[in-house]
């Protein structure tokens, strides 16, 4: 199933402030990326390089599988986990510990990739003292923790 375009271009910021969010909430979490429509990598864990080629592999060989683009890829090794979603043209991929739970943290990386998706000129990820991120609502509402 295709996903809209993204709406505006997504800053690395914003992408950087998202990540250190995902982290922040995934302790199981070793590494991760986020990953432009065009195969940028706007924020990530390690060598952004190795990072892009990686998601482009495991998309292409996923996507040869079907008539229709895959829209998430989850991979359970012995050694742990890797978790790769994409929305809106944005592309997400993880790397956990072996027993973490996949469910949450595909709803994790759709909810970040949904949020900049949206992004036009503000991030809705805000870094904070500590280098810990806040994410904002959209609506006029107050921070969320």
């Amino acid at each position: 199933m295709a996903d809209d375009a993204v709406t505006g271009d997504v800053s690395s910021e914003a992408a950087a402030g998202a990540l250190a969010y995902l982290t922040e909430m995934s302790p199981d979490l070793r590494g991760a990326a986020i990953v432009d429509p065009g195969g940028v990598v706007l924020a990530a864990s390690g060598d952004a390089d190795r990072w892009r080629e990686d998601a482009a592999a495991l998309f292409d060989v996923a996507d040869r599988t079907g008539d229709e683009p895959v829209e998430q890829i989850h991979i359970g090794t012995e050694q742990g986990e890797v978790l790769a979603l994409r929305h809106a043209g944005l592309t997400a991929v993880a790397v956990t510990e072996r027993f973490a739970l996949a469910s949450l943290t595909f709803f994790d990386m759709r909810s970040l990739l949904r949020d900049l998706a949206g992004e036009t000129t503000q991030s809705t990820f805000t870094p904070q003292e500590g280098g810990k991120s806040r994410r904002r609502r959209r609506s006029g509402g107050s921070d969320a923790a």
